[in-house]
């Protein structure tokens, strides 16, 4: 039952429909004071359509508003509060979270429509850095919470495997490198590589030039070029899969932008033929002074291809294999140009599906305050950061709880998730800074807390051998703020895909957790004979919003820890 609907309808109805019902519905708030009720209503906007003031408007609105899940309505000045029947709404809430279980938040907004989410994406030839940790998982909760609202959301690494890096890299390699040492420890030799081809060409420009014959030269399938290309490909997967692996995180499709090299010529024609495409000092662009925008490189001077051209490619192609309703793009804050570009483009090509693209922008992973780079090695490795939260993870777990069972595995879920959810927990549109400290606190705001909290709750529950029978209302007025958390659930799903924004689900869970832990430490669950049955099945539903919350942001709940 959704209370905020039910006082929504009832204003509605009070008011004549004079405004409309989503209006309300966004006007409804959460009182600063829990003393003034569980849900408030300002009149500000009604004065000029109803001709009076607020103040009288609320008093007029509190005599005609009346449902029964409505103990009574008050009005405070502007605002009309209205409290609910705590009983009757404690057992609603939890009754229809345990009937439904993991599926409590389930809605079908999305109705099916496809959604390919563009995430991750690391280069080839270079290892995985924590600055790709964010694109990566966003993506996957963003998948996972537009699932959950019915959407059918496509996981795509458009895997950076293309480009002048890679004409760099074939040239440091020919010129420094060592086959064994690459083979034996292709990534770090292969970066060790990338960052003295950069050092050497601040002496000696012309290696620029080398780096781009090189990849001009794999662009047109010279053997030598190919063979160790795909080499790096090859080699940088198998460590990637390892990774995606602890994080417990999978694709549906893997094409990166070698996949697209067949399909620009088809982009180029058709800007051509629209007459869209102008030479400008020997290259090809698109003039946008229209869009407010710079020109929109299409082809370099020298005939190679740029990320745009790959990049309307790949949206062709993503559209006429999946039809989607949305296509998101996980990328940098630091992207948004080329995003801009590639949709106004797109548009201009008179693809009408452009308008339902999304770049999915995020600030960055800082070191010290500043940006981490592969080209000067100012780069913290992934892997390293999840192993050292694992083993730290495991050396919490013998400390407290030597004897529990499978604690390898638990380790990784809660070094791993403490990772995954201090980046999560912030606004993705922030820099965030790294700090492995931070990530691992088992109080305050971060993974290992709520996973805490959810395994306590579990131990309440074995502890009082619990067995769902039938729901009652919590009559503790200890427990009302879980209530009206726990109801809160399916609006806050809604409002994370709505607004492409996983950091709603982890404050969420971390609100939950906190006021968990202060009725814990209020309300002796176990001891009141009378209570505890109506007690053990809030516990039982708060572990149900927790493991599902945790979920949603790639997360597992363990029970024991």
């Amino acid at each position: 039952m959704n209370y905020k609907d039910i006082f929504a309808n009832e204003l509605y109805h009070a008011i004549e429909k004079k405004v409309e019902y989503e209006i309300i519905m966004k006007r409804i708030e959460k009182p600063s004071q829990e003393s003034y009720g569980d849900f408030a209503f300002p009149c500000f906007d009604l004065a000029k359509i109803m001709r009076r003031s607020p103040q009288q408007i609320a008093q007029e609105l509190a005599e005609k508003v009346e449902h029964p899940a409505i103990e009574r309505c008050e009005p405070v000045g502007a605002y009309l509060n209205i409290y609910l029947e705590k009983s009757d709404a404690s057992s609603a809430v939890i009754g229809k979270i345990l009937e439904g279980g993991k599926s409590y938040g389930t809605s079908d907004v999305g109705q099916g429509g496809k959604v390919p989410i563009d995430m991750s994406s690391p280069n080839i030839a270079k290892p995985f850095s924590m600055g790709h940790l964010r694109s990566t998982v966003i993506g996957n909760s963003l998948a996972l919470i537009l699932y959950k609202i019915g959407y059918e959301p496509v996981r795509i690494n458009h895997l950076g495997d293309w480009g002048t890096q890679f004409g760099k890299l074939i040239a440091a390699y020919l010129k420094w490198g060592d086959e064994e040492k690459v083979r034996q420890n292709t990534i770090k030799e292969l970066l060790t590589l990338y960052i003295k081809f950069h050092e050497e060409i601040e002496k000696d420009a012309a290696l620029e030039d080398e780096g781009r014959g090189w990849f001009k030269r794999l662009e047109d399938g010279d053997e030598q070029a190919v063979a160790l290309w795909k080499w790096f490909r090859e080699e940088s997967l198998q460590e990637f899969n390892r990774i995606y692996d602890l994080m417990d995180i999978s694709f549906d499709s893997t094409n990166g932008e070698a996949f697209y090299n067949d399909k620009m010529d088809r982009v180029v024609d058709l800007l051509n033929d629209k007459g869209f495409l102008k030479e400008s000092e020997g290259a090809l662009v698109v003039e946008m002074e229209d869009d407010n925008l710079p020109p929109c490189l299409i082809k370099k001077k020298d005939g190679a291809t740029l990320y745009a051209t790959r990049d309307l490619a790949a949206a062709i192609y993503r559209y006429e294999t999946y039809r989607f309703s949305q296509s998101l793009y996980v990328v940098g804050n630091e992207q948004s140009l080329h995003f801009k570009q590639l949709i106004e483009v797109l548009k201009k090509l008179e693809f009408d599906w452009a308008d339902h693209m999304h770049h999915i922008s995020f600030g960055m992973m800082l070191k010290d305050g500043k940006k981490m780079s592969t080209r000067k090695g100012k780069v913290v490795l992934l892997e390293e950061v999840l192993e050292e939260a694992i083993q730290l993870a495991n050396v919490n777990i013998e400390s407290k709880n030597p004897t529990l069972q499978n604690k390898s595995m638990i380790a990784q879920h809660v070094g791993v998730g403490a990772v995954m959810f201090h980046d999560l927990k912030n606004d993705r549109r922030n820099d965030i800074d790294f700090s492995l400290e931070s990530m691992l606190r088992v109080e305050g705001e971060t993974g290992p807390y709520v996973q805490y909290t959810n395994a306590r709750a579990c131990s309440i529950l074995r502890k009082g051998q619990y067995s769902q029978g039938e729901v009652q209302g919590v009559d503790d007025e200890q427990a009302w703020p879980i209530i009206m958390l726990l109801n809160d659930f399916p609006e806050v799903i809604q409002r994370a895909g709505r607004d492409y924004d996983p950091s709603l689900v982890a404050k969420y869970v971390l609100d939950l957790s906190r006021s968990f832990n202060k009725y814990y430490g209020q309300v002796r669950i176990l001891d009141d004979k009378l209570q505890k049955e109506a007690r053990l099945n809030l516990v039982a539903a708060v572990s149900v919003v927790l493991t599902e919350g945790l979920r949603l942001l790639g997360l597992h709940a363990p029970q024991e820890m």
